[in-house]
C-alpha cells in the first residue's frame, strides 16, 4: 500500500486503537472489536515482548482490511524489523533523526512524538509525516490551536488524554487523526466495538 493512501486511511475514520497485547490472540481480539466499530488502524507498541510476530500474524490474518502500525519504535533498527514483519506505519514517543530517514528510505509513513515547536520544525525538516503530540494528557486540545498560529501546515495527532469527552475539541481544534488506548481497548469485545463507534461517531461530528 502506498504511503498516501496509508496517511488518508488513517485521516479518513481518525482514530488510531493503541493496542498494548501480551500475544496474538489478544491483540486479534482487539482489533476484530475496533473493525466491528469502524476503527481499520491499530498500532501494535514494542513495550509487548515479540510484537513483530504480533503484527506478522495480524498481517497474515487480515492483510489490507486492517492497517497495522509499530509503535514505540525508538530506533530505526527497531523501525526496519516492524517494516518487515508488515507494518503499515511507525510510530515513536519522540523525535529520531534515523528512523524518518529509513521510514522516507522505504516510503512508510513515520509518526514522530513531539513537544515543543523546535522539535516539530526539525521533524518537518525531515520529513515526518505526522506530529504525534505525546503526551496529549501534559498540553490539552488547546495546545493544537496555539501551534496552529506559527505552524499551520503542522499535521498532528494527539496520544495520550484522549477520551470520549474531549476527542471533538482535539479534531476540531485542527488535528487529522487521535491515537486513542486504554479508553478504547479495555473491557469485553461489545465494550471495546461500542466504544470505538462512540469513538468515530464523534470524530465525525467534530467534522461537519
Amino acid at each position: 500500500m502506498r504511503k498516501y493512501e496509508v496517511l488518508q486511511r488513517i485521516e479518513k475514520v481518525g482514530v488510531v486503537a493503541v493496542v498494548r497485547a501480551e500475544n496474538s490472540e489478544k491483540a486479534k481480539k482487539i482489533a476484530l472489536a475496533c473493525m466491528e466499530g469502524g476503527i481499520d488502524s491499530i498500532e501494535i507498541t514494542f513495550t509487548v515482548p515479540g510484537a513483530q510476530k504480533v503484527i506478522e500474524d495480524l498481517v497474515v490474518e487480515f492483510g489490507d482490511k486492517l492497517l497495522i502500525g509499530a509503535g514505540t519504535v525508538l530506533d530505526s533498527e527497531t523501525a526496519r524489523i516492524a517494516i518487515l514483519a508488515g507494518a503499515n506505519f511507525i510510530v515513536s514517543p519522540g523525535f529520531n533523526l534515523e528512523t524518518a530517514k529509513l521510514c522516507n528510505r522505504y516510503q512508510i509513513p513515520y509518526m514522530a512524538g513531539c513537544m515543543t515547536v523546535t522539535e516539530m520544525i526539525a521533524a518537518m525538516e525531515a520529513g515526518v509525516d505526522v506530529l504525534k503530540v505525546f503526551p496529549g494528557s501534559a498540553f490539552g486540545p488547546d495546545f493544537i490551536k496555539a501551534i496552529k498560529g506559527p505552524l499551520p501546515q503542522a499535521v498532528m495527532m494527539p496520544t495520550g488524554g484522549v477520551s470520549i469527552d474531549n476527542v471533538d475539541k482535539w479534531i476540531k481544534n485542527g488535528c487529522i487523526a487521535v491515537g486513542v488506548g486504554g479508553n478504547l481497548t479495555k473491557g469485553s469485545s461489545e465494550d471495546m466495538t461500542n466504544a470505538a463507534k462512540e469513538f468515530v461517531e464523534k470524530v465525525k461530528l467534530a467534522r461537519q
